[in-house]
């Protein structure tokens, strides 16, 4: 599963330990996602959608399916 999660956080001008920090979360984590080496649970994806304000569909997609 692919994200745009890289390109929301800049937009917002945070660092990963910004986000890290506003979430609870490591910035590992945050590191890993934006890789697309870690795929979130289910709950983390809506916490990081809620956050940016967006649909999770917007901030995680699958490359089969077009945007």
């Amino acid at each position: 599963m692919r994200n745009c999660l890289r390109d929301l956080r800049r937009q917002r001008k945070l660092t990963q330990a910004d986000l890290a920090d506003a979430l609870d979360i490591s910035r590992q984590t945050i590191i890993a996602i934006e890789a697309d080496k870690y795929d979130p649970s289910l709950p983390m994806a809506y916490r990081l959608a809620a956050f940016f304000k967006v649909p999770v569909e917007e901030l995680f997609f699958n490359d089969w399916r077009e945007r």
